[in-house]
């Protein structure tokens, strides 16, 4: 995605939740997006009207809200970069996963491509190696 197009942390929380309704129920409505994310209807308004100027959703007020082939393919990243630290919380630091899920919603913005590859990676390596991990908790206490 050129610079002149790189989204900011709330936009990108805007196009992760359109992408978990719409998996789960084909389409969004401002409502949904309003309850799933706890913001005010005027700022999913404005919020959907920059993501549609981009060509990111489809967007028309009191419609359903839809991502476009472009908008489904960086929210699909946002949502790999969130599962990818969520599951090094939860599988290699122990952590509860509801905090993880939290931590893992503010760092998914700042995450390269190049250390989630590798943390990917860090996290399978370690799921073969259980001993490791164990060595490690026991390291903790």
């Amino acid at each position: 995605m050129p610079t002149s197009e790189v989204l900011s942390a709330s936009l990108e929380d805007y196009l992760e939740a359109i992408y978990h309704i719409v998996r789960k129920k084909q389409a969004a409505r401002a409502k949904d997006i309003v309850q799933r994310l706890g913001v005010k209807n005027s700022s999913v308004t404005a919020a959907m009207r920059v993501l549609a100027d981009k060509g990111l959703i489809n967007y028309a007020p009191h419609d359903v809200i839809t991502l476009t082939a472009k908008g489904k393919r960086i929210s699909e990243g946002v949502v790999r970069r969130h599962e990818a630290l969520r599951d090094f919380f939860v599988k290699v630091l122990s952590m509860e996963a509801e905090l993880a899920d939290k931590v893992a919603c503010s760092m998914e913005h700042a995450l390269p491509a190049k250390i989630l590859v590798r943390l990917t990676q860090f996290v399978k390596f370690v799921e073969r190696r259980p001993d490791c991990l164990e060595e490690f908790h026991r390291e903790e206490g």
